[in-house]
């Protein structure tokens, strides 16, 4: 499992800092592969979760998006991103 790093800016005197700050590590989620398309990225269905998760080609680790079928088992993690929930890290299981 990997340490997520958050970073955010605070305001201080009129000055701006960068900050990071450690989070918990995440479990893996778990899901299978709903949709894909030919433009490169798809969505996971995943228990627990109202809408799918996108996913884009740049976060395959192991697997190329060749390789990848519908109903194939993934593991991956969750980030908040300005467009909405994306999956990071997707791996074959």
């Amino acid at each position: 499992m990997k340490k997520v790093y958050i970073s955010y800016k605070v305001k201080r005197r009129g000055r701006v800092f960068k900050q990071i700050k450690k989070s918990k590590q995440k479990q893996p989620m778990t899901g299978t592969i709903k949709t894909l398309t030919d433009r490169g990225f798809g969505f996971i269905a995943c228990e627990g979760e109202e809408k799918d998760i996108f996913f884009h080609l740049k976060n395959l680790q192991g697997v190329t998006f060749e390789e990848l079928r519908v109903g194939d088992a993934v593991t991956f993690e969750i980030v908040d991103g300005d467009k909405g929930r994306s999956a990071t890290e997707v791996k074959r299981v």
